[in-house]
């Protein structure tokens, strides 16, 4: 019987606190996971703290476990490319080149990266928070380029470009088609947008869907069941779209019983019809 977690990637953001990367990618992938979304941590994954034995042991995971890296994520909660001070974003884009460095040395094909946190109460005008955007692609794609590694712009809540429209839209005025999208749906759902609409209108740019579960009074990335979301609908829609890609379990819990959660969630969804297409 096959196991239904071979058919997803895993983001890590659950092990950051107490595990290596290397060390998590060891143990998820014994539960059978497909891949892995590696996320920038400090004491987990971090540029200044990861020698070339370290990143040589990264690789060695995936050539002994057969499985692959499918993207790098970051804290973008720590981090601001379209922030208000100068400091803030040359400090941010200082970091965001050394995952870059840290992704190309691994082998990781795509890096996750957040458009740009807004002040709430008084955000910038969006031609501001676009300019800064734009600067941002500006210094970091030939970057990720010189270390083949893609840019994928997600959809985030706390983000000034929080929907699919808005995304895209920025996006292709930016003007260059190496810059892909991940979709996170539980996102689009807690902000009250239709995700198998935004799945259809950002189709020719998905490179990447996050998958887990929420509510809309409280931002969460649950395991499945735990939230409020139907996941029967996204399969017939990724296969109307072309999704090929794993899809990727964000399950973001600091419960002991974490690894049973997220494998709990890979099951559901299997029976649900999710099914890996990558080879």
């Amino acid at each position: 019987m096959t196991n239904p977690a071979s058919n997803f990637a895993v983001n890590l953001y659950a092990y950051t606190f107490k595990w290596t990367a290397a060390d998590a990618m060891r143990h998820l992938a014994d539960r059978g996971f497909a891949g892995f979304e590696l996320m920038m941590y400090p004491g987990h994954l971090w540029p200044s703290e990861v020698d070339a034995a370290a990143r040589r042991d990264i690789v060695k995971v995936v050539e002994d476990t057969g499985t692959r890296i499918v993207s790098f994520n970051m804290p973008n909660l720590d981090l601001n490319i379209a922030g208000g001070s100068e400091e803030v974003r040359a400090y941010t884009l200082d970091l965001i080149e050394g995952f870059l460095n840290l992704a190309g040395d691994v082998g990781a094909p795509t890096i996750v990266l957040g458009p740009g946190k807004a002040n709430p109460l008084f955000p910038l005008p969006d031609e501001v928070l676009r300019g800064h955007f734009f600067r941002a692609l500006d210094r970091l794609l030939p970057v990720a380029k010189k270390n083949g590694v893609k840019v994928l712009i997600e959809n985030m809540p706390f983000g000034w470009l929080p929907d699919a429209k808005s995304l895209l839209s920025t996006i292709e005025d930016y003007g260059d088609d190496d810059v892909g999208i991940i979709y996170d749906v539980t996102n689009a759902y807690f902000i009250s947008e239709d995700p198998c609409e935004g799945l259809r209108h950002l189709q020719n740019r998905l490179d990447l869907v996050h998958f887990s579960d929420t509510g809309r009074k409280a931002y969460r990335h649950d395991p499945v069941g735990a939230g409020d979301m139907d996941f029967s609908i996204y399969p017939p829609v990724l296969a109307e779209v072309g999704y090929s890609e794993l899809p990727v379990l964000e399950v973001v819990s600091r419960q002991p019983q974490i690894d049973d959660e997220i494998l709990a969630s890979a099951a559901t969804l299997a029976k649900l019809g999710f099914k890996a297409k990558a080879a």
